[in-house]
C-alpha cells in the first residue's frame, strides 16, 4: 500500500524500480478518491475498472508510467466518458475520442481514472456548476477550490492523484492553483495543441496544461504534451532543450519587476500583496534584481478584448450544441450568467470580434515592452484572498458582475497577451488559507519561470498536500 501521496517523477521511479507496483498505485488513488470524493465532490465520471484493465494489461514504457491522473471535464475529452463542460445543455455529451492532450498522457504511461469538475463552459473562477454541484477545496470545505480546473485543483491538493489536467483560458489553471496551494503554470499560446476543439480564431487565450505539488512534474508533463499537431494554426517557439532538462541547468541571474498595483480599479488585499513583497524579497536573496515596475496596459481593455473573445466563443459552442441536438435553446440550458453571456454574445458583430483580437495584440506588445527591461514579471495572482462558497454564483448573475473581475485582474493579462506564467505557492493569508504570486515571462519562456520555480521551491518549500490529506 502506497503510505502518503508522492509527485509524478517519484510515483513513476518508485514504479521502475519495482518498489511498488503500478496497480498498488492505481488502487490507492481510487480509494483516496472513494474516501475524499463525497465531501470534495472532485470528480464528474469515473473509469476504475477499464484503468485497472489498462494496468493489467500492460501500459506504455512512458516516463511517467503507472501515474494516475484525472482529466478537466472541459476543453480535453476521454473516450467513453461523458463531456458534459458542467452544462446541463452538454449533459448527454459522450466523447467519441480522446483529445491530443489525453492521447499523449496515455502514451506517456499514465493512468486516466475519470473526469473532474468544471464551473459551466468555464465562465467562472469557481466551480460551483448547477449541473453537478460545488467542488470544495480541500483547506476549507467552505471555501471555492477555485475555477475553472476546480474539481482538478481539489483532486491534487487532497492527494487523490499525484497530478490533474487543466487548461486556462483567464487564470482557470493559476487561479485555482493559488487557492488550493498547488503549482500552475499556463504555458505560452500554441505550446499545447487544443485538438479536437478549434482555437486558430475564437479562442486564442486558452491553453491546456496542470496542476501539480512540485514544479519538476510540471515540466515533465509539459514535455509530454506540448508540440503541434499537422494543421495546427500557431505554434510557441521550440526551446533549446526539454523542460525537464531546464531545472538541471543552473538558473541565470534575472531582472524581476514585481508591482502589486491597483489594476481596473480592483485593490489588492494586503495579504496578497505581502505575498508578492516577500517573494520580492526571497528573488533578491537568491541573486535576482528586483525592482518594482509601472504597468503599462490598459486593464480595461484587456477585460473588454478577453470578455468579447469568450463571448462570440460560447455563442459558437452553444450554437453547434443546439444544431447537434436538433433543437431551440430551453430556458434551463444554461445558468442565468451563462445565459447573459450569450444574449451579450449574440449582439457582438464580426468586425468588433476582429477589434477584440486586434486589441489582444495590442496589449500584446504593450506588456512586451517591459521585457526589453525585465526577464520576469512578479505580480499577484489573486487581489483577493481564496472566497467563500456562493460568492461566485452563476445562478445570481449580479453577484458574479461584481465580484468575477476580482479574482482573474491579474491572470487574465496573461491569457489575452499568449505569453507564459505561472502561480506558485507563498505561504498562507491571515485565515490560513494559501496564497500564490504570478511570475510571467516573454512568449516561449517557459523554461525560464520553470527554472526560477524551482529555486523558490527549493528555498521556500511549500506542502504538498492540503492539511490532514498528506497522510491517512
Amino acid at each position: 500500500m502506497v503510505e502518503q501521496p508522492w509527485d509524478a517523477v517519484e510515483t513513476a521511479s518508485r514504479i521502475d524500480s519495482g518498489e511498488v507496483s503500478a496497480r498498488e498505485v492505481v488502487e490507492e488513488s481510487i480509494r483516496r478518491i472513494e474516501k475524499h470524493d463525497p465531501a470534495l465532490n472532485v470528480m464528474v465520471a469515473t473509469r476504475f475498472e477499464e484503468a485497472l484493465a489498462e494496468v493489467d494489461r500492460g501500459l506504455p514504457d512512458g516516463p511517467l508510467r503507472g501515474v494516475p491522473i484525472v482529466i478537466k471535464d472541459l476543453g480535453a475529452d476521454v473516450a467513453g466518458l461523458p463531456s458534459t463542460k458542467g452544462s446541463r445543455l452538454f449533459a448527454e455529451g459522450v466523447a467519441a475520442q480522446d483529445s491530443t492532450v489525453v492521447a499523449r498522457y496515455r502514451a506517456a504511461g499514465m493512468v486516466v481514472l475519470g473526469t473532474t469538475n468544471s464551473p459551466e463552459l468555464g465562465k467562472n473562477a469557481s466551480t460551483e456548476p448547477v449541473l453537478h454541484g460545488p467542488t470544495r477545496n480541500p483547506w476549507s470545505l467552505d471555501r471555492s477550490p477555485g475555477g475553472s480546473s476546480g474539481g482538478s485543483a481539489a483532486a491534487v491538493s487532497a492527494g487523490l492523484v499525484p497530478v490533474a489536467h487543466g487548461n486556462d483560458g483567464g487564470g482557470s489553471i493559476r487561479i485555482p492553483a493559488a487557492m488550493c496551494g498547488l503549482f500552475g503554470l499556463k504555458p505560452s499560446r500554441g505550446r499545447v495543441p487544443s485538438w479536437p476543439y478549434p482555437s486558430a480564431l475564437s479562442a486564442p487565450v486558452s491553453v491546456h496544461h496542470a496542476l501539480t505539488t512540485t514544479v519538476r512534474d510540471s515540466a515533465v508533463l509539459l514535455d509530454v504534451v506540448a508540440g503541434h499537431v499537422p494543421g495546427d494554426a500557431y505554434g510557441a517557439p521550440t526551446p533549446p532543450r526539454s523542460f525537464a532538462e531546464h531545472l538541471e541547468v543552473k538558473a541565470p541571474r534575472l531582472r524581476i519587476g514585481w508591482s502589486t498595483a491597483v489594476l481596473g480599479g480592483v485593490p489588492v488585499h494586503p495579504d496578497c500583496a505581502a505575498a508578492v513583497q516577500r517573494a520580492a524579497e526571497l528573488c533578491a536573496e537568491l541573486g535576482h534584481d528586483v525592482a518594482e515596475v509601472t504597468l503599462n496596459h490598459d486593464p480595461a481593455l484587456v477585460m473588454a478584448a478577453s470578455g468579447t473573445i469568450m463571448a462570440v466563443e460560447l455563442v459558437a459552442a452553444v450554437e453547434r450544441r443546439l444544431r447537434e441536438l436538433g433543437r431551440e435553446l430551453r430556458d434551463d440550458d444554461l445558468e442565468p450568467f451563462t445565459h447573459g453571456l450569450l444574449q451579450h454574445g449574440r449582439t457582438i458583430t464580426g468586425a468588433q470580434t476582429a477589434e477584440a483580437l486586434r486589441a489582444a495584440q495590442e496589449v500584446g506588445w504593450q506588456v512586451g515592452r517591459l521585457f526589453a527591461d525585465h526577464d520576469v514579471l512578479l505580480l499577484p495572482t489573486l487581489a483577493q484572498p481564496v472566497p467563500p462558497l456562493g460568492l461566485l454564483d452563476t445562478t445570481r448573475p449580479e453577484t458574479l458582475y461584481e465580484h468575477g473581475t476580482t479574482y482573474s485582474i491579474f491572470t487574465s493579462l496573461f491569457n489575452v497577451t499568449g505569453q507564459p506564467a505561472m502561480s506558485v505557492p507563498f505561504g498562507t493569508d491571515t485565515a490560513g488559507l494559501p496564497v500564490g504570486v504570478q511570475f510571467a515571462a516573454d512568449l516561449g519562456e517557459e523554461g525560464r519561470l520553470l527554472q526560477l520555480a524551482a529555486q523558490l521551491e527549493q528555498a521556500a518549500p511549500w506542502p504538498r498536500n492540503a492539511p490532514g490529506y498528506a497522510q491517512e
